[in-house]
């Protein structure tokens, strides 16, 4: 009968674990940054401990503009520390990782706050089911220029707790790297403990949403028209492509080289959806801008009509197929692609726009 439960127990367990690790399978790391070869000049750093350094590595790893991570154990008492001496020997390290990043793309302070997501900062010495010194939470830093942004996201971080944090700051005494089976654990072993949620690098702090965000486009001014005035209104390849899910064939609508300045509606309904300021040349032969006006403008859905999971992006309004969205942008403007179909859209002039009820979105441009 011991037997019988010790078995069911591990049995259990493994289910538990991998159901924890199912959620962060299914993450798709969109950090074009991640990449080798940096010089010195080209990074900054900083040292975070949040607990096991398999899960911090794995996340910090998929923030965008971060361009390397690796796990070592930080700010102990003796040297060239194994796993096993700071796990049993009091080294007084801690389970850190090294986060190189491009202040070209990401800077000190949205590094930290991408940090603050995944740990709980009121715990001393306890992340996760891990418990010890060699777990608490820690920012160490390099240089003097750092204290103050540190101290900052800090204080302002506290205004969301009752309890005090606890999360060690100081300058970084001591690092060595952890062995070579601690490195890219959770890349190595999908199915390995990991104690936070990697999805969160997907999503972006408060920081980050731009004025894309704060433009409110009063859907109630746009109408879809019935099926008869679409008919009327678009020419075979403009309803093939927004009410068929068509595709045209790159290189041929002349948005695709366009590079004038105002705005690009549904073509069905008018509804504002990209500005020329967001376009820029893919190469892949279809009109691309890095983003929309506004978050709201656009749907998405799961497309796997070709034989591979794609996101189509729909007009909100029209219900018009517009493209799809690719995680292949420019890094330094989100790394996103929205591919549309020149079909779809109609350009409007930016000396236009006031004539054509577009005037309040002329604040829009730089």
């Amino acid at each position: 009968m011991t037997s019988f439960l010790i078995v069911a127990v591990l049995i259990f367990g493994l289910f538990f674990v991998s159901r924890i690790n199912r959620k962060n399978e299914v993450v798709q790391s969109v950090n074009n940054s991640l990449i080798k070869g940096y010089t010195g000049e080209d990074f900054e750093e900083i040292y975070l401990a949040g607990g096991c350094f398999w899960g911090v590595e794995a996340y910090m790893e998929r923030v965008n503009g971060v361009i390397d991570v690796s796990s070592g154990y930080a700010n102990g008492n003796s040297e060239n520390p194994s796993y096993e001496d700071v796990i049993y020997k009091q080294t007084g390290h801690a389970e850190t990782v090294h986060v190189k990043y491009d202040p070209k793309i990401i800077d000190l302070e949205k590094v930290l706050l991408y940090y603050f997501k995944v740990i709980n900062p009121t715990s001393i010495n306890k992340q996760g089911n891990d418990i010890g010194s060699q777990y608490r939470t820690g920012i160490y830093y390099v240089n003097d220029d750092q204290i103050d942004i540190i101290n900052n996201v800090v204080k302002n971080e506290q205004k969301s707790y009752d309890d005090i944090i606890v999360v060690e700051v100081a300058p970084l005494d001591n690092y060595y790297l952890a062995e070579d089976y601690h490195q890219d654990y959770l890349e190595k072993n999908p199915n390995g403990y990991c104690h936070i949620n990697l999805n969160l690098a997907n999503e972006k702090i408060e920081s980050e949403i731009d004025n894309m965000d704060k433009i409110k486009i009063d859907e109630t001014l746009y109408q879809k028209p019935s099926e008869k005035e679409i008919k009327e209104k678009l020419n075979e390849n403009e309803y093939e492509v927004t009410q068929k899910a068509g595709t045209e064939r790159p290189y041929t609508h002349a948005y695709n080289d366009l590079q004038t300045k105002g705005i690009y509606v549904d073509i069905v309904t008018g509804e504002p959806l990209f500005s020329s300021d967001d376009k820029y040349d893919a190469g892949c032969g279809w009109p691309s801008f890095t983003k929309p006006i506004s978050s709201e403008v656009i749907e998405e859905k799961e497309d796997k009509s070709v034989g591979r999971v794609r996101t189509e992006i729909i007009s909100r309004v029209g219900d018009s197929h517009l493209g799809h969205v690719f995680t292949d942008g420019p890094t330094d403007a989100g790394g996103l692609r929205y591919c549309v179909n020149g079909a779809s859209l109609r350009f409007v002039a930016f000396e236009e726009m006031e004539g054509e009820g577009y005037g309040y979105l002329k604040g829009i441009f730089k």
